[in-house]
């Protein structure tokens, strides 16, 4: 067996982590002599006790080797070790790196050059279009652009960089061969196209509330900084905002409403110490080689208003607003309000969200 069969058959053991595998590889001259120590030996490792010891020494009856690297070949997919060039750099900088990479699409040097962009599932239209809106221009200026793969901001921000014909990786708190959020399929695949689709778990790994704190570390890790587009205070972003200090990267936070619970997260991070966010550039100060680029727009002109259609479309913004407010903030009369939204959406200005909520889409 060689140090690659080695170190997967080591990820695939039950409590073994990064940690003890790292303790055990500074032990041990190679993963391969690991798996072939004594039951004794192994104990004299820190952070190894009899159950870990156990598990190593009964290695060939707990995992199938071969198995998991016929699952990786028929997926397409690849796998990164500690030991290999292609392992991001800035990973092996942190405490606990993982020694086993399971990779779908291709890491790249250049991918050095990351941020990491993370926020809330449950995210708000101005989050999203946000977290598009600063990925693609960050992708388009060279830097690569690293979450979750998770529905809400991370999604938003991998489609950002995908839009600009940028790099994007994703990182799954699941094996590879799972796919969650189920609706995110075409966009992992998009991804692994345009970028990497990575994991430390072995295929078959369901999520749960260990496996995206754990994939936290490394989309912070693998990073040099991480932005905080929009979180409550209870989001897991947090989470890989507090890897990302601990870790010395640089934490931005972009600021919301004041009274909005999906922005508190990011207040209170600004007021520990943040970064403010409000554009790409503030990211790209970071970046001594790299230059703020505009991704082209393909926008139709601004067609013509009617007055009472500029009066509403100035009173508009990207965060969603009540028939009602708009009414009461434009002060014309609610027939007039109707039908100047109705033009306005067939003009593609402004968009139409379920409770007769609306936002301009430019």
């Amino acid at each position: 067996m060689d140090s690659r069969e080695a170190l997967v058959a080591l990820n695939l053991l039950p409590d073994i982590g990064p940690i003890r595998v790292r303790n055990l590889l500074s032990r041990f001259e190679s993963a391969a002599a690991v798996l072939s120590a004594s039951k004794g030996d192994l104990m004299l490792v820190d952070k190894v006790g009899v159950k870990a010891a156990d598990n190593i020494v009964r290695w060939r009856e707990l995992v199938n080797v071969a198995v998991e690297l016929e699952r990786i070949e028929k997926f397409g997919a690849q796998i990164i070790t500690s030991e290999d060039d292609t392992y991001p750099s800035l990973l092996r900088e942190i405490y606990d790196p993982p020694p086993v990479l399971y990779v779908k699409g291709e890491l790249k040097p250049e991918d050095a050059h990351a941020v990491a962009m993370v926020g809330t599932r449950r995210s708000t239209l101005y989050g999203r279009q946000t977290a598009e809106r600063l990925a693609k221009q960050l992708a388009a200026s060279g830097v690569t652009v690293v979450s979750g793969g998770a529905r809400g901001i991370d999604s938003a921000a991998h489609e950002g960089a995908l839009q600009s014909v940028g790099r994007t990786i994703a990182v799954l708190g699941t094996g590879l061969d799972i796919v969650y959020p189920a609706e995110n399929i075409q966009l992992y695949q998009q991804i692994a196209k345009q970028g990497a689709v990575i994991t430390q778990f072995p295929f078959g790994r369901k999520g749960d509330k260990r496996s995206f704190p754990i994939r936290n570390r490394i989309v912070a890790g693998m990073t040099q900084g991480t932005v905080v587009v929009e979180a409550n205070r209870a989001s897991g972003a947090l989470i890989t905002a507090n890897f990302a200090a601990e870790y010395g990267r640089t934490v931005y936070a972009v600021p919301g409403r004041i009274d909005s619970p999906r922005s508190a997260g990011c207040h209170d991070l600004i007021k520990d110490g943040a970064q403010l966010c409000e554009s790409a550039e503030d990211v790209l100060a970071e970046f001594a080689h790299l230059q703020a680029i505009e991704p082209e727009e393909s926008e139709l002109p601004m067609p013509t208003l009617s007055h009472p259609e500029q009066q509403i479309f100035n009173v508009l913004t990207h965060e969603e607003m009540q028939q009602d407010e708009i009414i009461r903030r434009s002060e014309l009369p609610a027939a007039q309000v109707s039908v100047a939204l109705l033009q306005l959406e067939m003009k593609k200005l402004i968009e139409q969200h379920p409770g007769r909520l609306f936002t301009r889409t430019r």
